[in-house]
């Protein structure tokens, strides 16, 4: 009865995170008021009212556009006190529609994807930690009058469930059609343009301190301290490692040495489970050390370190192998032939 109990509970807790879950991966395109979610905000956090604490701004927009034309898009999403140097909100998402009018494209870089529900509108596909993202609007091929965008942003306290401490704005602007705006001055009306929402004081009245300052220069120093130390220490105990196999195998040589008998029913399984790590650790190395998306672990960019540490396992591994292969050819003594 009580394990029925508790896997009830275990099931309802689920059903309940689920949506939390399915949400960090960008917003559903209706809200749970079954209005849509781009136009009409996130019912989910904030107790579903907008706030102004969530900063959302969009730069690059044209005043007209031209046919087949692409507009690279810059969107920033921000708690307000965050910009304005405090401790808060740092996760962010946002999604953009144009009502199915031109298209949207991205570099394969951002963390970008087509919203679920909504093929022609674009989302996060991951929470960012800089609420930064470059998206193109391509417009349509023929003049299909003044095309409306809507832009929702939420930026999150990143505890992973929404919450009273999530906060979400919405803003939305006009791109005018074709030939409908001209000047015989300058370009300077035809230029793009930088649209916000959010409070004022934030986007626009930013002052650094001298405190802020001082801690910006602290923290980098002791970025710098901590990125410098881990490379020395790591560095100089691969050395080490190293130097210590290498004698290993001088003084095996000298002396006519070497690893013990080991028989080949104990010899195969051993070498290949070795050579299955070296093989997969190798392969772990490459993709981290190619990859674009950094490895991070409370703001601290772990890649080189994850990168490095499995080439060192790969090749340990691997030199695994060559002793196991050095152990089967030994010869048996007598202590293992009994």
């Amino acid at each position: 009865m009580n394990a029925r109990r508790v896997l009830t509970c275990l099931v309802l807790v689920v059903a309940v995170s689920l949506p939390a879950l399915g949400m960090s991966k960008g917003p559903s395109a209706n809200n749970s008021n079954d209005d849509l979610t781009v136009k009409y905000g996130c019912t989910c956090h904030n107790n579903g009212a907008p706030s102004d604490r969530a900063v959302v701004m969009i730069t690059g927009v044209p005043l007209m556009y031209d046919t087949s034309e692409v507009y690279q898009l810059t969107i920033r999403v921000s708690d307000s006190l965050t910009l304005s140097g405090g401790d808060g909100n740092t996760h962010a998402g946002f999604m953009i529609s144009s009502d199915s009018v031109g298209n949207f494209s991205w570099d394969v870089s951002e963390d970008i994807r087509y919203a679920e529900g909504r093929a022609d509108d674009a989302s996060h596909s991951d929470p960012s930690l800089e609420g930064i993202w470059t998206i193109n609007w391509i417009s349509p091929s023929e003049d299909l009058g003044a095309v409306q965008f809507w832009l929702a942003g939420n930026s999150v306290d990143g505890a992973g469930i929404p919450d009273d401490m999530d906060y979400w704005n919405i803003l939305s602007f006009t791109i005018n059609p074709p030939g409908t705006i001209t000047t015989d001055e300058s370009g300077s009306t035809l230029e793009t343009r930088t649209i916000s929402v959010g409070t004022y004081d934030s986007l626009f009245l930013i002052e650094v301190s001298e405190e802020q300052l001082e801690q910006e220069r602290q923290d980098a120093l002791s970025h710098r301290v901590f990125s410098q130390g881990n490379l020395f220490f790591w560095t100089s105990l691969t050395a080490l490692i190293i130097g210590a196999v290498v004698q290993k195998e001088i003084l095996e040589r000298k002396y006519e040495d070497g690893p013990d008998f080991l028989a080949s029913e104990l010899a195969y399984p051993q070498g290949f489970r070795r050579a299955v790590v070296s093989g997969l650790s190798f392969y772990f190395a490459v993709g981290w050390a190619n990859s674009e998306t950094p490895i991070t672990f409370q703001g601290v960019d772990f890649t080189d370190f994850a990168a490095g540490t499995a080439f060192f396992i790969s090749a340990w591994a691997a030199y695994g192998v060559y002793r196991t292969i050095l152990a089967a050819r030994s010869e048996p003594e007598v202590k293992d032939v009994l």
